[in-house]
Protein backbone atom coordinates (compact mmCIF):
# COMPACT_ATOMS: atom_id res chain seq x y z
CA UNK A 1 0.00 0.00 0.00
CA UNK A 2 1.22 3.51 -0.81
CA UNK A 3 2.03 5.48 2.32
CA UNK A 4 -0.83 7.85 3.19
CA UNK A 5 1.46 10.89 2.97
CA UNK A 6 2.36 10.21 -0.68
CA UNK A 7 0.49 12.64 -2.82
CA UNK A 8 0.41 13.75 -6.42
CA UNK A 9 -0.17 17.32 -7.60
CA UNK A 10 -2.58 17.65 -10.52
CA UNK A 11 -2.14 20.96 -12.35
CA UNK A 12 -4.74 21.59 -15.04
CA UNK A 13 -7.01 24.54 -15.75
CA UNK A 14 -9.87 22.17 -16.64
CA UNK A 15 -11.80 21.23 -13.49
CA UNK A 16 -13.33 18.00 -14.91
CA UNK A 17 -9.84 16.79 -15.88
CA UNK A 18 -8.56 17.47 -12.36
CA UNK A 19 -11.54 15.58 -10.91
CA UNK A 20 -11.07 12.59 -13.22
CA UNK A 21 -7.34 12.38 -12.50
CA UNK A 22 -7.96 12.62 -8.74
CA UNK A 23 -10.37 9.67 -8.98
CA UNK A 24 -7.85 7.57 -10.91
CA UNK A 25 -5.16 8.42 -8.38
CA UNK A 26 -7.43 7.59 -5.44
CA UNK A 27 -8.12 4.16 -6.94
CA UNK A 28 -4.36 3.64 -7.13
CA UNK A 29 -4.06 4.62 -3.45
CA UNK A 30 -2.48 8.01 -4.05
CA UNK A 31 -3.74 11.25 -2.61
CA UNK A 32 -4.23 14.03 -5.13
CA UNK A 33 -4.26 17.76 -4.72
CA UNK A 34 -5.59 19.81 -7.63
CA UNK A 35 -4.38 23.20 -8.81
CA UNK A 36 -6.18 25.31 -11.43
CA UNK A 37 -3.04 27.12 -12.57
CA UNK A 38 0.71 26.86 -12.66
CA UNK A 39 0.96 29.91 -10.45
CA UNK A 40 -1.24 28.31 -7.78
CA UNK A 41 0.84 25.14 -7.87
CA UNK A 42 4.17 27.02 -7.66
CA UNK A 43 2.90 28.97 -4.64
CA UNK A 44 2.11 25.68 -2.87
CA UNK A 45 5.65 24.36 -3.19
CA UNK A 46 6.84 26.48 -0.28
CA UNK A 47 4.52 24.51 2.00
CA UNK A 48 4.86 20.93 0.79
CA UNK A 49 6.38 18.99 -2.10
CA UNK A 50 4.41 16.31 -3.92
CA UNK A 51 5.91 12.94 -4.84
CA UNK A 52 5.15 13.84 -8.46
CA UNK A 53 3.29 16.50 -10.44
CA UNK A 54 0.97 15.90 -13.37
CA UNK A 55 0.99 19.16 -15.32
CA UNK A 56 -1.02 20.19 -18.36
CA UNK A 57 1.17 21.69 -21.09
CA UNK A 58 -1.33 24.33 -22.27
CA UNK A 59 -2.87 26.53 -19.61
CA UNK A 60 -3.72 30.22 -19.36
CA UNK A 61 -0.92 32.12 -17.68
CA UNK A 62 2.10 29.90 -17.26
CA UNK A 63 2.36 26.91 -19.58
CA UNK A 64 3.31 23.56 -18.13
CA UNK A 65 6.80 23.94 -19.57
CA UNK A 66 7.16 27.36 -17.93
CA UNK A 67 6.07 25.86 -14.60
CA UNK A 68 8.74 23.17 -14.99
CA UNK A 69 11.38 25.78 -15.86
CA UNK A 70 10.54 27.76 -12.71
CA UNK A 71 10.69 24.59 -10.63
CA UNK A 72 14.14 23.82 -12.01
CA UNK A 73 15.32 27.41 -11.46
CA UNK A 74 14.22 27.13 -7.81
CA UNK A 75 15.92 23.72 -7.53
CA UNK A 76 12.59 21.99 -6.82
CA UNK A 77 13.33 18.35 -7.59
CA UNK A 78 9.87 16.92 -8.18
CA UNK A 79 9.31 14.52 -11.09
CA UNK A 80 6.77 15.72 -13.64
CA UNK A 81 4.41 13.91 -15.99
CA UNK A 82 3.15 16.32 -18.64
CA UNK A 83 -0.26 15.90 -20.25
CA UNK A 84 -1.50 17.60 -23.40
CA UNK A 85 -4.48 17.73 -25.68
CA UNK A 86 -2.41 19.22 -28.49
CA UNK A 87 -2.39 16.98 -31.54
CA UNK A 88 0.94 15.76 -32.82
CA UNK A 89 2.96 16.90 -29.84
CA UNK A 90 5.74 14.39 -29.25
CA UNK A 91 8.57 14.19 -26.79
CA UNK A 92 11.67 15.31 -28.67
CA UNK A 93 15.29 16.13 -27.83
CA UNK A 94 14.59 19.83 -27.20
CA UNK A 95 11.86 18.90 -24.73
CA UNK A 96 14.16 16.45 -22.93
CA UNK A 97 16.81 19.18 -22.70
CA UNK A 98 14.19 21.41 -21.08
CA UNK A 99 13.54 18.76 -18.42
CA UNK A 100 10.47 17.11 -19.93
CA UNK A 101 10.70 13.47 -18.93
CA UNK A 102 7.26 12.18 -19.83
CA UNK A 103 4.43 13.41 -22.02
CA UNK A 104 0.98 11.83 -22.32
CA UNK A 105 -1.37 12.77 -25.17
CA UNK A 106 -5.03 13.27 -24.16
CA UNK A 107 -7.06 11.17 -24.11
CA UNK A 108 -4.88 8.64 -22.32
CA UNK A 109 -5.78 5.53 -20.38
CA UNK A 110 -5.63 5.17 -16.61
CA UNK A 111 -2.98 2.49 -17.15
CA UNK A 112 -0.83 4.87 -19.22
CA UNK A 113 -1.07 7.50 -16.49
CA UNK A 114 -0.27 5.06 -13.70
CA UNK A 115 2.64 3.59 -15.69
CA UNK A 116 4.03 7.12 -16.11
CA UNK A 117 3.64 7.71 -12.36
CA UNK A 118 5.41 4.41 -11.67
CA UNK A 119 8.36 5.58 -13.77
CA UNK A 120 8.37 9.05 -12.22
CA UNK A 121 8.11 7.95 -8.58
CA UNK A 122 9.90 4.62 -8.71
CA UNK A 123 6.81 2.85 -7.34
CA UNK A 124 4.94 0.02 -8.97
CA UNK A 125 1.34 -1.11 -8.89
CA UNK A 126 2.59 -4.63 -8.28
CA UNK A 127 3.77 -3.37 -4.88
CA UNK A 128 0.17 -2.29 -4.28
CA UNK A 129 -1.12 -5.80 -4.78
CA UNK A 130 -1.84 -5.23 -8.47
CA UNK A 131 -4.80 -2.94 -7.76
CA UNK A 132 -6.20 -0.59 -10.42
Amino acid sequence: MVEPDVWIAVVDDDSPVRTMLARVLAQAQYRACGYASGEEFLASLGVRLPACAIIDVQMPGLSGFEVRARMRAANVLVPVVFITGRDGMALDASMRDAGVEQLLQKPFSSDALLDALDRATGRTRAALGGKV
